[in-house]
């Protein structure tokens, strides 16, 4: 992967596009982070799915709601929402096999 990262830092600096190449080559240890992790992880590492859903049914109820009174009432009302879903089922799911981890790191304290 960085091998293709180095490929687009050379490819923006043959369009002379310096400061783009200069990002993207400072930015590729830290953009391709999640690739330390288990292959099984990398979609969750990189993705914000969960955030995005819970931030959606948020702003889903507030809508309902329309206006709030004041600060507290908007708070309270998130808080109530937070809660449920802490609760529920949906709450209660693992988004990560964290088994595979675990054998990442039980190989790497063998070897080393």
């Amino acid at each position: 992967m960085i091998l293709a990262a180095k490929a687009v830092v050379e490819e923006l600096r043959s369009m002379k596009l310096k400061e783009a190449a200069k990002k993207v080559e400072n930015g590729i240890e830290e953009t391709l982070t999640y690739c330390d992790f288990p292959s099984e992880h990398w979609t969750r590492i990189r993705t914000n799915n969960v955030i995005e859903r819970l931030n959606r049914e948020i702003r889903r109820r507030t809508r309902v709601v329309g206006s709030s009174p004041d600060g507290n009432s908007a708070l309270m009302l998130v808080c109530a929402r937070l809660r449920h879903v802490a609760g529920t089922q949906w709450g209660n799911k693992k988004y990560m096999n964290m088994k595979h981890l675990e054998a990442t790191v039980e190989d790497a304290s063998i070897a080393g």
